[in-house]
Formats: C-alpha cells, sequence, structure tokens
C-alpha cells in the first residue's frame, strides 16, 4: 500500500469557467473525470491561458477516468472547462 501524500492538494471544478488553481510552481499529478465531460477540458503552465498548454486539449464527452500527469509547471496552473464538466484535478506546490 502506498503511503498518504500529505502534500497533495485538490481542486474540484464543475462548471464552465477558468480556474487559477494555483500561480508559481507546482505539479500537476492527475485529473480525475468524475462524470463524462460535457466539453472540453484545457489545462495550461499559464496565468494568462494564452501561452504554454502543458496538457493539451481533453475532448469533450470523455468518460470517467483518472489521467495521470505526474508534470512540474512553472507559471501556475490554470484549468479551461468549456462546459460543465465534474472534475478533480490533484497537484502539489513546489
Amino acid at each position: 500500500m502506498n503511503p498518504l501524500r500529505t502534500d497533495y492538494k485538490y481542486a474540484h471544478i464543475s462548471t464552465a469557467t477558468t480556474t487559477q488553481v494555483l500561480t508559481g510552481n507546482c505539479s500537476l499529478v492527475r485529473i480525475i473525470i468524475n462524470t463524462t465531460s460535457a466539453g472540453a477540458i484545457t489545462v495550461y503552465d499559464n496565468i494568462a491561458g494564452a501561452t504554454t498548454n502543458i496538457v493539451g486539449v481533453i475532448k469533450a464527452s470523455a468518460p470517467e477516468q483518472t489521467l495521470d500527469y505526474g508534470v512540474k509547471l512553472g507559471q501556475g496552473l490554470q484549468v479551461v472547462t468549456a462546459g460543465a464538466s465534474d472534475i478533480t484535478v490533484v497537484y502539489t506546490q513546489n
């Protein structure tokens, strides 16, 4: 069994919105799609959502699943949900 990771934090998103999860150095651990995505989900290593696209686009109607990333981000973690998708973003602050 894996030990409990006390440094993991999460953000729950369930609306069509732009969410600045964290500003500054952090790591994207995983994205959990809790219900089939209602629209595209785009994740940025940025605070403006206009430049470095770290994950790309998770397509609309992606099924329930856990997507593991384990990537370090230098500017911040921003998630844009085009529809009212129910997702959980797991991250750590570096």
